[in-house]
């Protein structure tokens, strides 16, 4: 990426690398490129897409713990992630507040699971479901579910 969204012009250099925490099954430490540029002299971090800015765990271990907890019924100690160092164990304060940040604005997870459920047990019958006068058929939510179910968040 060599495009400001500053000043928008193709003037970012390369401006050394660091190491960032990344803790999941796979990752202890990461090295991420920063660049600067040259025009704004803004720098930039570039993060890979499964690590969240200022966090220590990444997005598949977050994941992890959220199916432990949300899916598996686990209580928040036993929901922790499997990560790479087996000295290190989320919080469980650390996993409420993965938890407690979720967006408020979506139904609360007790619903999601009792209509996933009941989509699943829909799928498993032969009817077709009638969502304001719109026929849903299995073809249309199977990319729902896969998307969904289990939860990738």
């Amino acid at each position: 990426m060599r495009h400001c969204p500053i000043c928008e012009q193709d003037s970012i250099v390369g401006h050394g690398r660091r190491r960032k925490q990344a803790h999941d099954e796979h990752h202890d430490w990461i090295g991420i490129r920063r660049g600067l540029c040259n025009r704004c002299g803004k720098t930039f971090t570039f993060l890979p897409p499964f690590s969240p800015p200022y966090g220590h765990y990444s997005f598949i271990a977050r994941s992890q713990a959220l199916q432990h907890y949300f899916l598996e019924g686990r209580c928040w100690e036993d929901a922790a992630p499997t990560v790479k160092d087996p000295d290190r164990v989320a919080d469980p304060s650390t996993l409420r507040r993965w938890f407690h940040n979720l967006d408020s604005s979506r139904p609360p997870f007790s619903a999601l699971r009792r209509t996933m459920l009941a989509i699943s047990a829909w799928l498993g019958r032969a009817e077709l479901l009638v969502h304001n006068s719109l026929p849903l058929r299995r073809h249309t939510v199977y990319p729902f579910l896969a998307r969904f179910w289990p939860l990738r968040i």
